[in-house]
C-alpha cells in the first residue's frame, strides 16, 4: 500500500514537472526564435560590411557574400517561413526591423545574381521595369518586389510613422545611406535608426552648407512627403533637419534661416555606382 502510494505521488510529480516544462517551453520558445531570427544575417553583415569615409558610409564585400551565398539564402528562407498571421501579431518595432532586414538582405542577393559583372544595381532591371520593380521576393505569403517592401509594407499608409527608415534601407549604391554593419533588432530599433540618421546627415560629401545654400542628398527630394508627417513635430524637410542641427554643423544663424525658410536647398546628384569594396 505504501509502495503504491509512493508510486502515485511520484507519477503525479513527474506529470507536474512535464506540464510545467511544456508551459515554460511555450512561454520562452517565441522569445528565443525572435531573438535568433536575424542572427545569421547579423553575422554576415559583421563579416562583410566595413565602415569607410570616417564611418559615415560603408563598403560591402560582395565577393565575401558570394562565397557565403548559401548562408544568405538560408537566412532568406527563414524569413520566408514567417507567416502573415504571425507577423501581424508582432509589435511595430519587430515588424519594421524584419522588413528593413528583409529589404537589405534581398538587395544583396539581387546583386549576387550577376556579381561580379555588375557596376550598378540599375543594370539589373528588365525592359520597362526597374530592378526595384521586379517581383521575385517570397515574403509573408506573397511575392514582392523591393519597391513593394519599401513603398507598400514599410511606407504604405504611414503605419510606422518613421521617416528615418530612409537612412536604414540600402539600395547597394554609393549614394545610399550606409548599409549598417549589424542587423536591425526590435529592442534596439529606435537607437539604431537614430544613429543611422545622424551618421548620414553628418556626411559632408552629401549634406552640407556652403555659400548660404544647404546641399542635401536627393533622398530628401524624393521622399519629401515622409518628412512632413509630424515626426517629433516636424512638418517639413527643414524642420526635420532642425532636429539634428549638430549633425549638419548648423550655426545659430543658419538654424534661424532654415526655420524661417530663408535658406536655399539644393539637392545633389545621386551616385548609383555599386557600394563594393575597392580591390
Amino acid at each position: 500500500m505504501h509502495t503504491l502510494t509512493s508510486w502515485a505521488v511520484t507519477s503525479s510529480r513527474v506529470k507536474g514537472y512535464a506540464i510545467a516544462s511544456i508551459i515554460l517551453l511555450a512561454i520562452f520558445t517565441p522569445l528565443v526564435q525572435a531573438k535568433t531570427l536575424h542572427e545569421s544575417w547579423n553575422t554576415l553583415l559583421a563579416e562583410h560590411v566595413s565602415p569607410i569615409n570616417q564611418g559615415h558610409s560603408t563598403a560591402v564585400d560582395y565577393s565575401g557574400f558570394l562565397a557565403q551565398r548559401s548562408q544568405l539564402k538560408a537566412y532568406l528562407n527563414e524569413l520566408e517561413q514567417i507567416s502573415l498571421a504571425d507577423f501581424s501579431q508582432w509589435s511595430d518595432a519587430k515588424q519594421l526591423a524584419f522588413l528593413i532586414n528583409a529589404y537589405n538582405a534581398w538587395t544583396v542577393e539581387l546583386i549576387l545574381t550577376e556579381y561580379p559583372d555588375v557596376k550598378s544595381i540599375k543594370e539589373l532591371g528588365r525592359f520597362f521595369r526597374s530592378p526595384w520593380g521586379r517581383s521575385f521576393i517570397p515574403l509573408l505569403g506573397h511575392t514582392y518586389s523591393l519597391d513593394d517592401i519599401e513603398h507598400e509594407l514599410i511606407r504604405g499608409g504611414n503605419k510606422y510613422k518613421e521617416p528615418r527608415i530612409h537612412f536604414a534601407v540600402n539600395c547597394a549604391s554609393i549614394g545610399c545611406p550606409a548599409l549598417r554593419e549589424e542587423a536591425y533588432d526590435a529592442d534596439q530599433l529606435d537607437a539604431q535608426l537614430e544613429q543611422q540618421t545622424r551618421r548620414f546627415l553628418s556626411d559632408k560629401s552629401r549634406n552640407y552648407v556652403q555659400d548660404k545654400q544647404l546641399y542635401l542628398s536627393s533622398i530628401f527630394k524624393w521622399y519629401k512627403g515622409d518628412f512632413e508627417k509630424e515626426f517629433r513635430g516636424a512638418n517639413s524637410v527643414g524642420s526635420f533637419l532642425l532636429l539634428y542641427p549638430e549633425s549638419l554643423d548648423l550655426t545659430a544663424e543658419q538654424m534661424a534661416k532654415l526655420e524661417n525658410k530663408k535658406i536655399t536647398i539644393t539637392y545633389s546628384d545621386y551616385n548609383w555606382q555599386l557600394n563594393d569594396v575597392k580591390k
